[in-house]
């Protein structure tokens, strides 16, 4: 006789686990693919439905491909399909993209990743980044209100590069031979208000500047928002030049019960706690990986089905055309 579950007398925390299975399944099936790349093409084309290559709206239906619709533009006379241009486009495994989202959310490593999924770690590597390149294409929210800046710093890093040209390699957790703040360390920027909207970025070697600060951040912040940050001069001077309201704290310090930098330092904590995990990161992947934890802070570090379609549905809405060897053998290119 089949077993049968009464779901009331579940924890909160093995419904969850039933809820990404039935995903799962249902993702597998005819239907359930059918159903994502719906979403994915309406989410894709909400703006009207255009060729991914050159743009233009001159398209009309050219037949299916392992039973997807492809698309014919009569302007560059290129095919595409829904998934053109996106992380999942060519890939020769579309039922394992679920299993592998699923360890995205739970931020395993590669190799852990593999066991679970059934692809090759090297595989994995480049999905991972495909779908990563593609959300950090995601266009910030204009700042509202109360800003807290801050930067953070990592040792610069080559991890997985041979033959290191301007230095002798470091051993893992090694440290830097100068001190202070050098231009041995990557510098994070991160903004954010007090809705949550969030930007994290690498921004240069060594102390930020006040040009650089404008380049990251400048153009989602208005003299109509307030400024909040350490004493650094690159911070004041933008907020003066910028005709900002601005306070300049110290980590613990409040000024009238309100505006303190504590968000932002937390956010910093979190971030370095959570990539830790990965035993250092290669500086070239940073950006990948600040917005990898971005999402997941955004979404509470919930491993449900809804935010495992937001990250699948998200990564798609942006065009994604590099290669493995792309990735692999990128260089850190930093101001």
């Amino acid at each position: 006789m089949p077993h049968h579950i009464d779901i009331n007398n579940l924890t909160d925390e093995q419904k969850e686990q039933l809820i990404i299975a039935l995903q799962a399944s249902l993702s597998k099936s005819k239907h359930g693919k059918s159903t994502l790349i719906n979403e994915i093409r309406e989410s894709k084309f909400k703006k009207g439905f255009a060729c991914p290559i050159c743009g233009s709206i001159s398209v009309v239906h050219n037949g299916t491909h392992n039973g997807r619709q492809r698309y014919l533009c009569k302007d560059c006379h290129k095919t595409f399909g829904d998934l053109t241009n996106t992380p999942l486009n060519r890939t020769k495994f579309p039922e394992k993209w679920i299993p592998f989202v699923e360890c995205m959310l739970k931020g395993y490593s590669l190799r852990k990743s593999a066991e679970i999924v059934g692809v090759s770690y090297v595989t994995l590597f480049y999905w991972r980044h495909k779908l990563l390149d593609a959300l950090t294409q995601t266009e910030n929210n204009i700042f509202d209100g109360i800003v807290e800046m801050d930067e953070t710093y990592f040792l610069q890093s080559d991890k997985g590069k041979k033959n290191l040209k301007n230095r002798k390699a470091r051993k893992r957790g090694g440290v830097s031979k100068l001190r202070g703040i050098s231009r041995d360390q990557v510098c994070v920027l991160v903004a954010r208000d007090r809705t949550k909207n969030t930007i994290s970025k690498v921004s240069c070697m060594g102390r930020i500047k006040t040009e650089r600060v404008n380049e990251l951040v400048g153009s989602y912040l208005s003299p109509a928002n307030i400024l909040c940050t350490d004493g650094w001069r690159a911070y004041k001077t933008y907020a003066n030049e910028r005709g900002m309201e601005y306070y300049a704290l110290k980590d613990r310090c409040v000024l009238k019960g309100i505006y303190h930098i504590q968000n932002v330092n937390s956010y910093h904590s979190r971030m370095k706690k959570w990539l830790d995990r990965f035993n250092g990161v290669a500086s070239k992947y940073l950006d990948n990986y600040l917005t990898w934890f971005k999402f997941l802070d955004s979404k509470g570090f919930e491993e449900n089905a809804t935010n495992l379609k937001a990250m699948l549905v998200e990564s798609c809405l942006h065009k994604v055309n590099k290669s493995y060897n792309d990735f692999r053998l990128m260089e850190f290119d930093v101001a």
